[in-house]
């Protein structure tokens, strides 16, 4: 389709030693574009038992490793505290790159360089 790389932006995913690339729509809720190529930003307990994206149950998180800053107050927080950012509250409006965190509901700290 001619074009259509110019209505896309290109967003990487990496899923334990996966990386997968997608190219998603200017616009899109990070959560809404995972969901939609069969990735899941949610643990097992919570694919049925969550808050549908509405920035509630803080159980749709991931890791960007390059993005927009946060904006969202709960996804403000997490960044400044090293959780996961909550995909349903991030907007792909350019290229990205996240990973999907291995949880069991909740997304753990991450710790800064030098502290256990």
């Amino acid at each position: 389709m001619p074009g259509a790389d110019d209505e896309t932006v290109p967003l990487t995913v990496r899923d334990g030693d996966d990386r997968i690339e997608l190219a998603v729509e200017p616009g899109r809720t990070l959560r809404d574009a995972l969901l939609d190529a069969g990735l899941s930003p949610y643990a097992a307990a919570t694919r049925r038992l969550n808050c549908d994206g509405r920035g509630l149950c803080a159980t749709c998180g991931v890791r960007i490793r390059e993005g927009p800053p946060p904006e969202h107050w709960h996804d403000r927080l997490a960044d400044r505290f090293g959780y996961p950012r909550l995909s349903c509250q991030v907007t792909v409006d350019g290229p990205m790159s996240v990973e999907l965190v291995d949880k069991l509901v909740w997304g753990s700290r991450e710790q800064p360089d030098g502290e256990e």
